[in-house]
């Protein structure tokens, strides 16, 4: 069994480690809005059933709406991680794995443990058809990469050629729509979508996401996943905040960028890529770094594979930026 892969918001060990309360922490570790959204009106009857079809109908129509899938109406799943466990049941024995990454460590994890061998490819020409399956996430985490929709569509073609699918994870893609490939999806037959509701909208603890795939793909994730797989409360949520304006939550998260900008460019830190919901910094002394902010009660990123890399989330206001700039001016250069 491979280990477990170390993600952002341990803030529990962190304080074993460091001290402080839960509450006193300042979590800059993970990828999510840091000012969740006002949750909508949800009535009784939503808590005391089960999810009745016209729940996951009406959050299913919303998704198409939202992220432009056309034809496709995309299937809510507790979370994308919950069917990224569900897709080596797609690929053919015997075919290789192919990941652009460096990138999120669970898709590599999920192959590896069933058996396939995967290839880290650090550019898409690097995927051909003697893949079963290639991941590309887009935008990347943690570095921001950005594919454009036409070379994606052509690596579509060419893992179809030989049997296989490409999978496109757009967890971070709310921020920036153009990019998505979710307009397309209906005439690309062996695309697989991911979308993360919670990020965008400040929900992560819903355990809430979409795909968006052909209807056969969908069915086969839905028998997988069981009924009732998503809740209830997370679908009327869903089928209301997707139907909303969500220009004000966009230009929340651009300010939140901006100021955490302005920190780490007068800390004299480099930005090494990101999207709005996370940044990306590289400097030699990262470890120093992580250890003097864990001091502070302030926990950002740091990556195994890359040690010289730290990644920050957004504070939810001025006055953490201001701790932030202020925990960054003790560090001993």
């Amino acid at each position: 069994m491979n280990a477990p892969i170390v993600h952002g918001g341990g803030i529990t060990a962190a304080a074993a480690s460091f001290g402080g309360r839960l509450e006193d922490w300042l979590d800059l570790s993970t990828g999510i809005n840091p000012n969740p959204v006002a949750l909508p009106e949800i009535p009784v009857r939503v808590w005391h059933r089960l999810p009745d079809r016209h729940l996951v109908e009406t959050a299913r129509h919303a998704a198409r709406d939202h992220y432009r899938s056309g034809t496709i109406l995309p299937l809510p799943v507790p979370g994308t991680q919950s069917i990224i466990q569900l897709l080596p049941r797609l690929v053919q024995p015997g075919k290789r794995v192919a990941i652009l990454s460096p990138t999120y460590g669970e898709y590599a994890r999920a192959f590896s443990s069933a058996d396939f061998v995967v290839d880290a490819v650090s550019d898409i020409d690097d995927i051909g058809a003697e893949h079963g399956l290639a991941v590309v996430v887009n935008p990347n985490n943690p570095d921001g990469r950005i594919h454009a929709a036409d070379r994606l569509e052509a690596l579509h073609d060419r893992l179809k050629s030989g049997g296989g699918f490409l999978v496109v994870d757009e967890a971070f893609g709310d921020m920036s729509p153009e990019t998505s490939l979710a307009p397309r999806a209906a005439g690309l037959s062996n695309l697989i979508i991911f979308r993360s509701f919670g990020k965008f909208f400040g929900l992560a603890g819903l355990r809430l996401g979409f795909a968006i795939a052909r209807g056969d793909i969908l069915e086969r994730f839905e028998d997988w996943l069981g009924p009732w797989a998503v809740s209830g409360p997370a679908l009327a949520i869903a089928g209301s905040l997707l139907n909303s304006d969500v220009s004000g939550i966009a230009g929340s998260i651009a300010e939140r960028q901006a100021g955490l900008h302005a920190v780490l460019a007068g800390a004299g830190l480099v930005i090494a890529g990101g999207t709005p919901l996370l940044t990306l910094v590289a400097d030699a002394r990262a470890g120093d770094i992580y250890t003097t902010l864990c001091r502070h009660h302030i926990l950002v990123r740091r990556f195994d594979y890359a040690p010289d890399w730290l990644r920050f989330g957004l504070a939810p206001d001025a006055a953490d930026d201001a701790r932030l700039a202020a925990a960054l001016r003790s560090f001993d250069r």
